[in-house]
């Protein structure tokens, strides 16, 4: 029973084109499986390479906790009236913390200091085979330049240096413009260079190792930028005082050194900023020891020769009743004057040109809690501002803000001694007022007590100021000490992993890579390919009915005779769909006329229009195959007759009966033959006679089907010409041969209605069983399989 499953609707209606899309798509790319394979192979080739050569670049973190300003200097300032009473308020603005710590750790002045501690300007390189390796702490001396030469520096230095046996250094290499090739036998050692002096020792506890190293030894600016742009220093969170150091590196143990020396570097720092205020103050009460003790001695003296100049031994028992009820007025005048003294002093201290800049004390016993605070919150600015100079530059906007609040508060502290000032002299004066009043009452005490009375009291006001002085010194000196680290470090700097080359991620673009540069390679062809290579290809340029495909095979070898009665080959299955394809798409019963055609010579026209003839023939229909190439005829010549008569004979007039010119072929008796007769001069003219149409409706009783074998309709007229007499036409394109433009000219033909009824007919397939599986019932049969072999009609 014949197959009838093909629909010949135009392909944009087809219902299952998505999914025959898809698989050409796939077969296109799956044919070239060599290509991916033999990509794959030379990507993984290059990533190995790659893993191989590069060196790896590894994160080394460090983590630190930042302690709270106010807990710095601990209970030593606590109670006692000094330091830190306005800590952890943030006045004018004042800028976080954490914020102003990472610019400090990563200053260049830090960051320097680390590379000068661990000499890290200089590498002891290792060349390898493959890659090369930094001994660093591993390598047999020590190797270093002055630092005058290290500042002058203006590039990099290289040489190379060997242990030798003896304990000796061999020193080769260009220093400079001078070439050394020099022994250093008495270690240590210095090597006077153009660009300063280098020396030599020998590494204590290290290794021998014999080979020759690779010295560099760098800028320190350059070696400072490479570091600082590798170092990430940021919170762990937005609320938290933690820091998180991180350092990209090729060396872990360099990184780790770095990491750990710079927590160190910058505690030290901190440390320094913070003993500048309490030795200031160390300074002022010492200088302030010196004046009252000489005052004090002044008063005392007086006293003495007060006492001396009156006689007086004792006060009168008398005068202690009288004097009862002023002495708490007299110890609160007492109290005031010291108070007075002291901010006098202090007073000056500020209003002095050569303090500007420096800390003013604040732990000498002034009560005033509002001139306390704001004199710690002076002073802790000054010293945040030294710090963040090592890193900024004076018009950076955070110094800016800090010096705008520097000059606000030492304003405020000029205002609160004022106003202390003020207020202490108003106490002095009440005060006084009240022990005048007693004193008034006191009228038969003797002028030599009275007078023996103030003197001891400014010998009291002078010893009372003496002691307080050795209190805060003694204060200051334990707040000194006191001091602790600002940076506390919670994890000591380790290895976390290689962040370059990041394997995985590489793996995966080295596969997409090999299978992609296949897939580009392809998909490139296949846009510069103009000619027709798949079903594809039809598909997506053709708009005609595809009434089916013809495979690959070889005419040498099979003839031109493809289609045998009870063959199951490929070519016979093909011809076969093709037969019941043609007679589902001739719409009456009176459509017999078949015209085959194709835009060019060579594209099977004639070898399908024989087998289709055939194929017609052996369903025991009366066929017969006309022959309207005038111009180049091969119906003869494939099936093996002479071309002496044939159609020309009648369209020229030589003949009137057109039946005596068709002949019955060898190969079926329902198969008969009408040539084109012997070329003749005028084909076109030939054709367009009224004679071939009264040859047609002769024949046409005659045959159920005439398969006409046509001229390329794109080179002469002749196919538009017999349209006339057709009621369909086949259109032939050949894979890997025909044009894609010539599916645009036959789309054209069809919109214009040049040619009617057109289907196309696809010959050449490389990929028959492929696309649409045909095989079943190949393993029986008297020809078996058929060969995939390239056409040659």
């Amino acid at each position: 029973m014949e197959q009838q499953n093909i629909n010949l609707q135009p392909i944009g209606n087809q219902p299952e084109e998505n999914e025959i899309s898809i698989m050409e798509i796939l077969f296109k790319y799956i044919k070239y499986w060599k290509w991916f394979v033999v990509s794959l192979l030379i990507a993984m080739a290059l990533a190995f390479l790659y893993f191989r050569y590069t060196v790896p670049v590894y994160n080394v973190t460090s983590s630190v906790i930042l302690k709270d300003q106010k807990n710095q200097r601990g209970g030593a300032a606590r109670g006692l009236g000094g330091f830190g009473s306005l800590d952890g308020l943030e006045l004018m603005g004042g800028i976080s913390n954490v914020e102003n710590e990472t610019y400090v750790i990563r200053s260049k002045t830090a960051v320097r200091t680390v590379i000068d501690k661990l000499n890290l300007h200089t590498s002891y390189i290792v060349q390898g085979r493959i890659s090369s390796n930094d001994l660093y702490t591993e390598s047999p001396f020590i190797i270093a330049m002055d630092g005058d030469g290290l500042d002058t520096l203006q590039q990099r230095i290289d040489f190379s240096a060997q242990l030798n046996k003896d304990n000796s250094i061999t020193v080769k290499g260009t220093i400079g413009d001078k070439v050394y090739d020099t022994k250093l036998t008495n270690l240590p050692a210095l090597l006077n260079t153009p660009r300063g002096i280098i020396s030599f020792m020998l590494r204590e506890g290290a290794k021998p190792y014999y080979n020759p190293l690779q010295i560099s030894i760098m800028r320190p600016a350059s070696t400072v930028n490479a570091y600082r742009s590798n170092l990430t220093v940021q919170p762990a969170t937005k609320t938290s005082s933690v820091l998180n150091l991180t350092l990209k590196t090729s060396y872990p143990n360099k990184g780790k050194d770095f990491l750990n020396t710079l927590v160190d570097v910058y505690n030290f720092q901190t440390i320094e900023d913070k003993n500048l205020e309490a030795t200031n103050t160390k300074i002022f009460i010492n200088e302030r020891l010196d004046i009252i003790d000489k005052e004090l001695s002044s008063a005392e003296g007086s006293v003495e020769q007060y006492k001396r100049s009156q006689g007086m031994t004792d006060l009168e028992a008398d005068l202690m009743q009288s004097l009862q009820q002023s002495s708490q007025y007299e110890q609160q005048l007492v109290k005031a004057e010291t108070q007075l003294s002291i901010v006098n002093s202090l007073n000056e201290y500020v209003k002095n040109p050569d303090n500007q800049g420096k800390p003013v004390p604040s732990n000498i016993g002034v009560q005033d809690p509002t001139l306390a605070a704001t004199t710690n919150e002076y002073n802790k600015l000054l010293a945040e501002r030294e710090r963040l100079s090592k890193s900024m530059q004076d018009n950076n906007p955070v110094m800016q803000k800090l010096d705008e609040q520097i000059n606000a508060l030492r304003k405020g502290i000029n205002s609160s001694i004022s106003s202390v000032r003020e207020g202490l002299a108003i106490e002095r004066r009440n005060i006084g007022n009240q022990a005048k009043l007693y004193s008034g009452k006191i009228g038969d005490v003797p002028r030599q007590e009275r007078q023996f009375t103030e003197i001891a009291r400014e010998q009291q006001i002078k010893a009372s100021l003496y002691l307080l002085l050795l209190q805060k010194r003694e204060e200051n000196a334990l707040a000194l000490a006191a001091t602790a680290n600002s940076a506390k470090v919670l994890d000591e700097a380790y290895r976390e992993g290689m962040v370059h080359p990041k394997k995985p991620i590489i793996l995966l673009a080295t596969l997409l890579f090999g299978l992609l540069l296949p897939v580009g390679i392809i998909y490139l062809m296949d846009l510069i390919q103009y000619k027709i290579r798949s079903r594809g290809d039809v598909d997506r340029l053709s708009m005609l009915p595809v009434l089916g495909e013809i495979p690959s095979h070889d005419v040498e070898a099979d003839g031109n005779i493809a289609v045998s009665e009870n063959s199951t080959t490929e070519l016979d299955e093909a011809f076969r769909m093709i037969r019941t394809n043609l007679m589902m798409s001739l719409n009456q019963k009176e459509d017999k006329v078949v015209v085959f055609t194709s835009t060019i010579p060579s594209e099977g026209k004639t070898f399908a229009a024989l087998n289709t003839a055939i194929s017609l023939a052996l369903l025991g229909k009366k066929v017969l195959l006309l022959g309207l190439d005038f111009r180049l005829p091969r119906i003869s010549q494939y099936l093996g007759i002479d071309n002496d008569s044939g159609l020309t004979n009648y369209l020229s007039g030589y003949e009137d009966n057109v039946m005596k010119l068709v002949r019955t072929s060898s190969i079926s008796k329902h198969l008969s033959v009408l040539s084109a007769g012997p070329i003749p001069p005028n084909p076109a003219e030939l054709l367009s006679r009224d004679r071939l149409d009264a040859a047609v409706e002769t024949l046409r009783p005659e045959f159920d089907y005439i398969i006409v074998d046509s001229a390329p309709v794109s080179l002469v007229s002749d196919t538009l010409i017999i349209n006339r007499i057709a009621d369909a036409n086949v259109y032939l394109c050949r894979a890997n041969f025909s044009s894609k433009a010539s599916l645009k000219f036959a789309n054209n033909l069809m919109t214009s209605g040049k040619l009617k009824n057109m289907l196309l007919l696809i010959n050449d397939v490389s990929d028959f069983h492929s696309g649409y599986g045909y095989g079943y019932g190949y393993g029986y049969g008297h020809k078996g399989k058929a060969k995939k072999k390239k056409v040659k009609n």
